[in-house]
This record gives structure tokens, C-alpha cells and sequence, in this order.
């Protein structure tokens, strides 16, 4: 390689270098395959191979991501609920929502964060900060959640108290939701909530000092309704945003639907004109 192709390759790799680097402002914990395709996104495409050798040579490293400490209480006397979604295979929207409970560092104190997560599309369907970790917290959530979605046929959690909690387990049951819960000692089996707080942590509350609860609130807002629905990729959503996987399987609801009614009609069309003969 020539001196001036070779200097042109490093202008063009560190072009790249700062495309990467202003990604990881917004999502510091993305590997080199979401970067890929972020920059896809924003009209910048390029070979995983190149982003993942750029990344190497100036070690633009994805943050650690680190398993959360659960902030349920499992020590409690009301009855507990059997894991129902262990081999459940997840195919639709409001099949299976997910809830867990996380804190959420003030300079002085804390507050805590109760959210239910679509198991399906990734989409918070409710949640609620709140100043203190009781039941009316969880149920908040949950409300919010029903009010605004379609009920899903499970509602999956740990063995917490909150979860547990008989006002909690009453709302379930006058939904007719089935009610799943995580093995004792087995919080993992909740993981897609699990790691949407890595992604709120990672990319919101680590990187700011909240002084109160009303700012911890709106910066927790901002990142939920816009950041998260709206721009955080999902490998597994086939690196989409939750709210546009929600509206591409809408639209594509909607086309097999109208494809289903020309059918019928055409078939209609055909009944009768054989009748008429």
C-alpha cells in the first residue's frame, strides 16, 4: 500500500473512530455488531469486521455489564407462585409482561423504580419512581401498565413481597392473568427485565448525579419514553427500537388482514357468479 493510500485509510479509520465514539456518548455498554448497525441507521454502513478492528486499535471497549441485586424482599409468609413460562415459547406482543423493582442513587438518599417490560417487543408497558419501596409501588405500575395496554395472559416476577402481596396477586386475578414467578433463588429468570435496568443504569443514571427525586424523575423519563422506545437497538428485535418493532408488526398485521378480506371478497365474487350462471 502506497504512503497516500495509507494516509487516507487513517483519516477515513479515524472518521469512524469518532462515529463510534459519539454512539458510545448515548450508548456506552454497545458492542461493535450494534454499532454496526446504529451507523447502518444514520446512513454510515460499514463492515462489522471494520467497526470491531477500529475498536480494537484505539480501545473503544463496550462498558462491563454487571448483573443487578434484586430490591424485592423474598422473606414472607403469602403464598408463592410457580414458574409458568420456563419453556414458553414467546411469539406476540402482551403475552408476557415482565416486573421487577431497582433503586436509583440521589446524592442524599435514594429512590426506587418499579417498571413492567413486554417480554416480546422489549417495551415498558408501566412504571413508577417512587420515594418509597412499598406495595402501593408496584401496583402503581401495574396499573398504569392495564390502563394503557392490552392485558397480557402472564405476569412474571420474583418472589418478592411486593408480587406477592395479596392486593398486588388480586388485581392479577381479576384480570384472569396467570401468575408466574422465578424459582426461590433463581432471579435470572427474569432477565429481560434484568436487563432493561442494565441499560437504564449503564446509560442514564451512572452517567448523572440526581439530586432530587423530580430530577431523577424527568432524566428517568426522558430516557424511558424517547431514548429506550425510540432509539436503543434490540438484537434481538433485528435492531429495531421497541416502539418501531411494535408499529412494523402492527403494519404488517394490518396487510395480512386486508390481504385476507380482497381473498374473501374474490372468493365471494366467484360464489355468486357461479350462482348467477
Amino acid at each position: 500500500m502506497t504512503k497516500s493510500k495509507t494516509q487516507e485509510k487513517e483519516i477515513k479509520d479515524i472518521e469512524i473512530k469518532e462515529q463510534i465514539e459519539q454512539i458510545q456518548l448515548d450508548f456506552p455498554y454497545y458492542g461493535y455488531r450494534n454499532i454496526t448497525h446504529a451507523m447502518t441507521r444514520a446512513g454510515q454502513p460499514h463492515n462489522h469486521k471494520k467497526i470491531l478492528r477500529i475498536m480494537r486499535k484505539h480501545g473503544l471497549k463496550s462498558q462491563i455489564i454487571k448483573l443487578f441485586k434484586s430490591y424485592t424482599n423474598s422473606k414472607h409468609k403469602f403464598p408463592r407462585y410457580s414458574n409458568l413460562i420456563k419453556k414458553l415459547t414467546i411469539t406476540e406482543p402482551n403475552y408476557v409482561w415482565g416486573a421487577d423493582i431497582t433503586y436509583i442513587r440521589l446524592t442524599n438518599g435514594f429512590v426506587y423504580l418499579a417498571a413492567i417490560i413486554d417480554f416480546f417487543t422489549k417495551k415498558i408497558r408501566g412504571w413508577v419512581l417512587s420515594k418509597h419501596l412499598d406495595a402501593s409501588l408496584t401496583i402503581k405500575a401495574l396499573s398504569k401498565a392495564l390502563a394503557t395496554n392490552p392485558k397480557p395472559k402472564y405476569h412474571h416476577s420474583d418472589q418478592g413481597v411486593q408480587y406477592c402481596d395479596y392486593d398486588y396477586v388480586g388485581i392479577l386475578k381479576e384480570n384472569e392473568i396467570q401468575i408466574s414467578m422465578s424459582d426461590k433463588g433463581n432471579p435470572y429468570q427474569n432477565n429481560i427485565t434484568e436487563s432493561f435496568f442494565k441499560t437504564l443504569k449503564y446509560n442514564e443514571v451512572y452517567l448523572n448525579e440526581y439530586e432530587s427525586y423530580e430530577e431523577a424523575l424527568s432524566n428517568i423519563e426522558n430516557f424511558i419514553e424517547v431514548v429506550y422506545h425510540k432509539k436503543r437497538l434490540h438484537s434481538s428485535l433485528g435492531y429495531l427500537p421497541p416502539e418501531e418493532f411494535e408499529q412494523k408488526l402492527f403494519n404488517e398485521k394490518s396487510q395480512n388482514l386486508e390481504k385476507n378480506l380482497i381473498n374473501f371478497n374474490k372468493q365471494s365474487i366467484s360464489l355468486n357468479s357461479a350462482k348467477s350462471c
